[in-house]
């Protein structure tokens, strides 16, 4: 049975209003809850659409976890390391990697670079190089150059950006110099030749400004590393058991080896991403809040309006506190019927935008051409929730002066 406080919202909420103005307020007071809700989705939405985003292409550069010693000491046992990595749940796959600094030049140009040296067959196991490769291919061994006469050099693969700012193309010979072992500037680096074989472009400028791919065969003759690597790059089932996964590997092979995760490779950035989140949160919640002064305002003039029918009310034994609960559930449905407009409009969108790509942005400035949206239930249910919050903390004080009022004095008054 529907509560009596309930039922008495309800039909007030039915019943036309004399006054007009009253209820051309709740309609701006439900338009202001329900633009407030709708905002709140759309940019949060989009912040993971975003975030979603830069995560996979980190991640498709520097896979879901990696294995190392301590101090980047580089590895020497390769083999008794995977063998132990086997056992470990949620690894598919495993390819060992060196990372290290370099120096790189071709006829025109001069520059640093990060040199990663990798092992093909199974890279392209555990990250996504192969997929982004955009001209040439993934050749690290001997490359055959097109003009006769030249010598093969081993393959090199250049951030898109890299070879643009090198001014090289596919066959051409660039020089690679280490400084591993160089003491004083009278000492020269080693240096070993190359050949472009490809370009990879990631869709993040500071990769495809300033990395490039050799095998790792090339790499531990370049930094004079014997047999040793520098890791073992994994692949896992779900990028989400990373942490999990890292913690199993520190505690099974201990010192001196330890892991670190896509997240610790970039915490910087996605700690600001999920502040950045909670930041937009707190700041369109001010535009819910301002619908809730609107909501403020019309429960003061709908209890001025319903003066006498709250005397009536407690004349035939209403309690103070029924009427509080009266205009209370009045505020209420204002909050909900604008929440629940704002989740239909901020969805529509949404939806919108991820099926048709209505919204484009400009590809040389972002790493995708249009505006991603990953709409999760979580926000919806968050949103809905501090929105109805809010609108119900706006209902209180209207509600609470109402049941204030004296029968008696009402009655006489009219």
């Amino acid at each position: 049975m529907m509560p009596f406080e309930l039922f008495v919202a309800l039909r007030y909420l039915k019943s036309k209003r004399k006054v007009g103005f009253i209820s051309i307020i709740s309609v701006i007071s439900v338009a202001g809850v329900a633009i407030g809700v709708a905002a709140l989705i759309i940019v949060l939405s989009v912040m993971n659409g975003f975030e979603s985003e830069v995560r996979s292409r980190f991640i498709g550069i520097n896979t879901h976890v990696k294995v190392r010693a301590f101090h980047h000491h580089g590895m020497e046992t390769k083999e008794a390391v995977m063998h132990q990595l086997e056992g470990i749940p949620h690894i598919i796959a495993m390819s060992p990697y060196i990372d290290n600094q370099g120096l790189i030049l071709s006829k025109e140009k001069t520059t640093g670079i990060i040199i990663r040296g990798i092992e093909a067959e199974t890279a392209v196991n555990v990250s996504d190089i192969l997929d982004n490769i955009v001209y040439g291919e993934l050749e690290l061994g001997p490359v055959q150059p097109e003009e006769e006469g030249e010598k093969p050099y081993p393959g090199i693969v250049l951030g898109f950006s890299l070879a643009d700012r090198l001014m090289v193309t596919i066959g051409d010979r660039v020089t690679v110099a280490s400084f591993v072992g160089v003491r004083n500037f009278l000492q020269p680096p080693y240096m070993m030749p190359f050949r472009v074989a490809g370009y990879f472009e990631s869709g993040i400028f500071d990769i495809d400004a300033n990395m490039a791919f050799i095998s790792i065969e090339s790499a531990q003759k370049l930094f004079q590393m014997d047999n040793k690597i520098s890791g073992i790059e994994l692949k896992l089932d779900n990028y989400r058991r990373s942490e999990a996964v890292a913690d199993t590997i520190r505690a099974k092979l201990g010192f001196p080896y330890t892991a670190e995760t896509w997240f610790d490779l970039n915490q910087t950035l996605f700690t600001w991403m999920k502040l950045e989140r909670w930041a937009a949160f707190v700041v369109l919640c001010l535009i819910i809040m301002v619908a809730a002064f609107n909501i403020v305002s019309t429960m003061i003039m709908v209890t001025m309006e319903k003066i006498k029918d709250i005397g009536i009310l407690k004349s035939m034994g209403a309690t103070s506190q029924s009427v509080r609960k009266i205009f209370t559930f009045e505020g209420l449905f204002v909050g909900i019927s604008g929440t629940i407009m704002g989740c239909i409009i901020g969805y529509v969108l949404c939806w919108a935008q991820q099926t048709y790509k209505f919204f484009a942005l400009p590809g040389d400035v972002y790493i995708i051409d249009w505006l991603p949206v990953l709409m999760r239930w979580q926000d919806f249910i968050m949103i809905s929730a501090a929105s109805i919050f809010i609108t119900y903390i706006a209902a209180i004080y209207p509600a609470i002066k109402a049941a204030k009022n004296d029968p008696v004095e009402i009655i006489r008054n009219e």
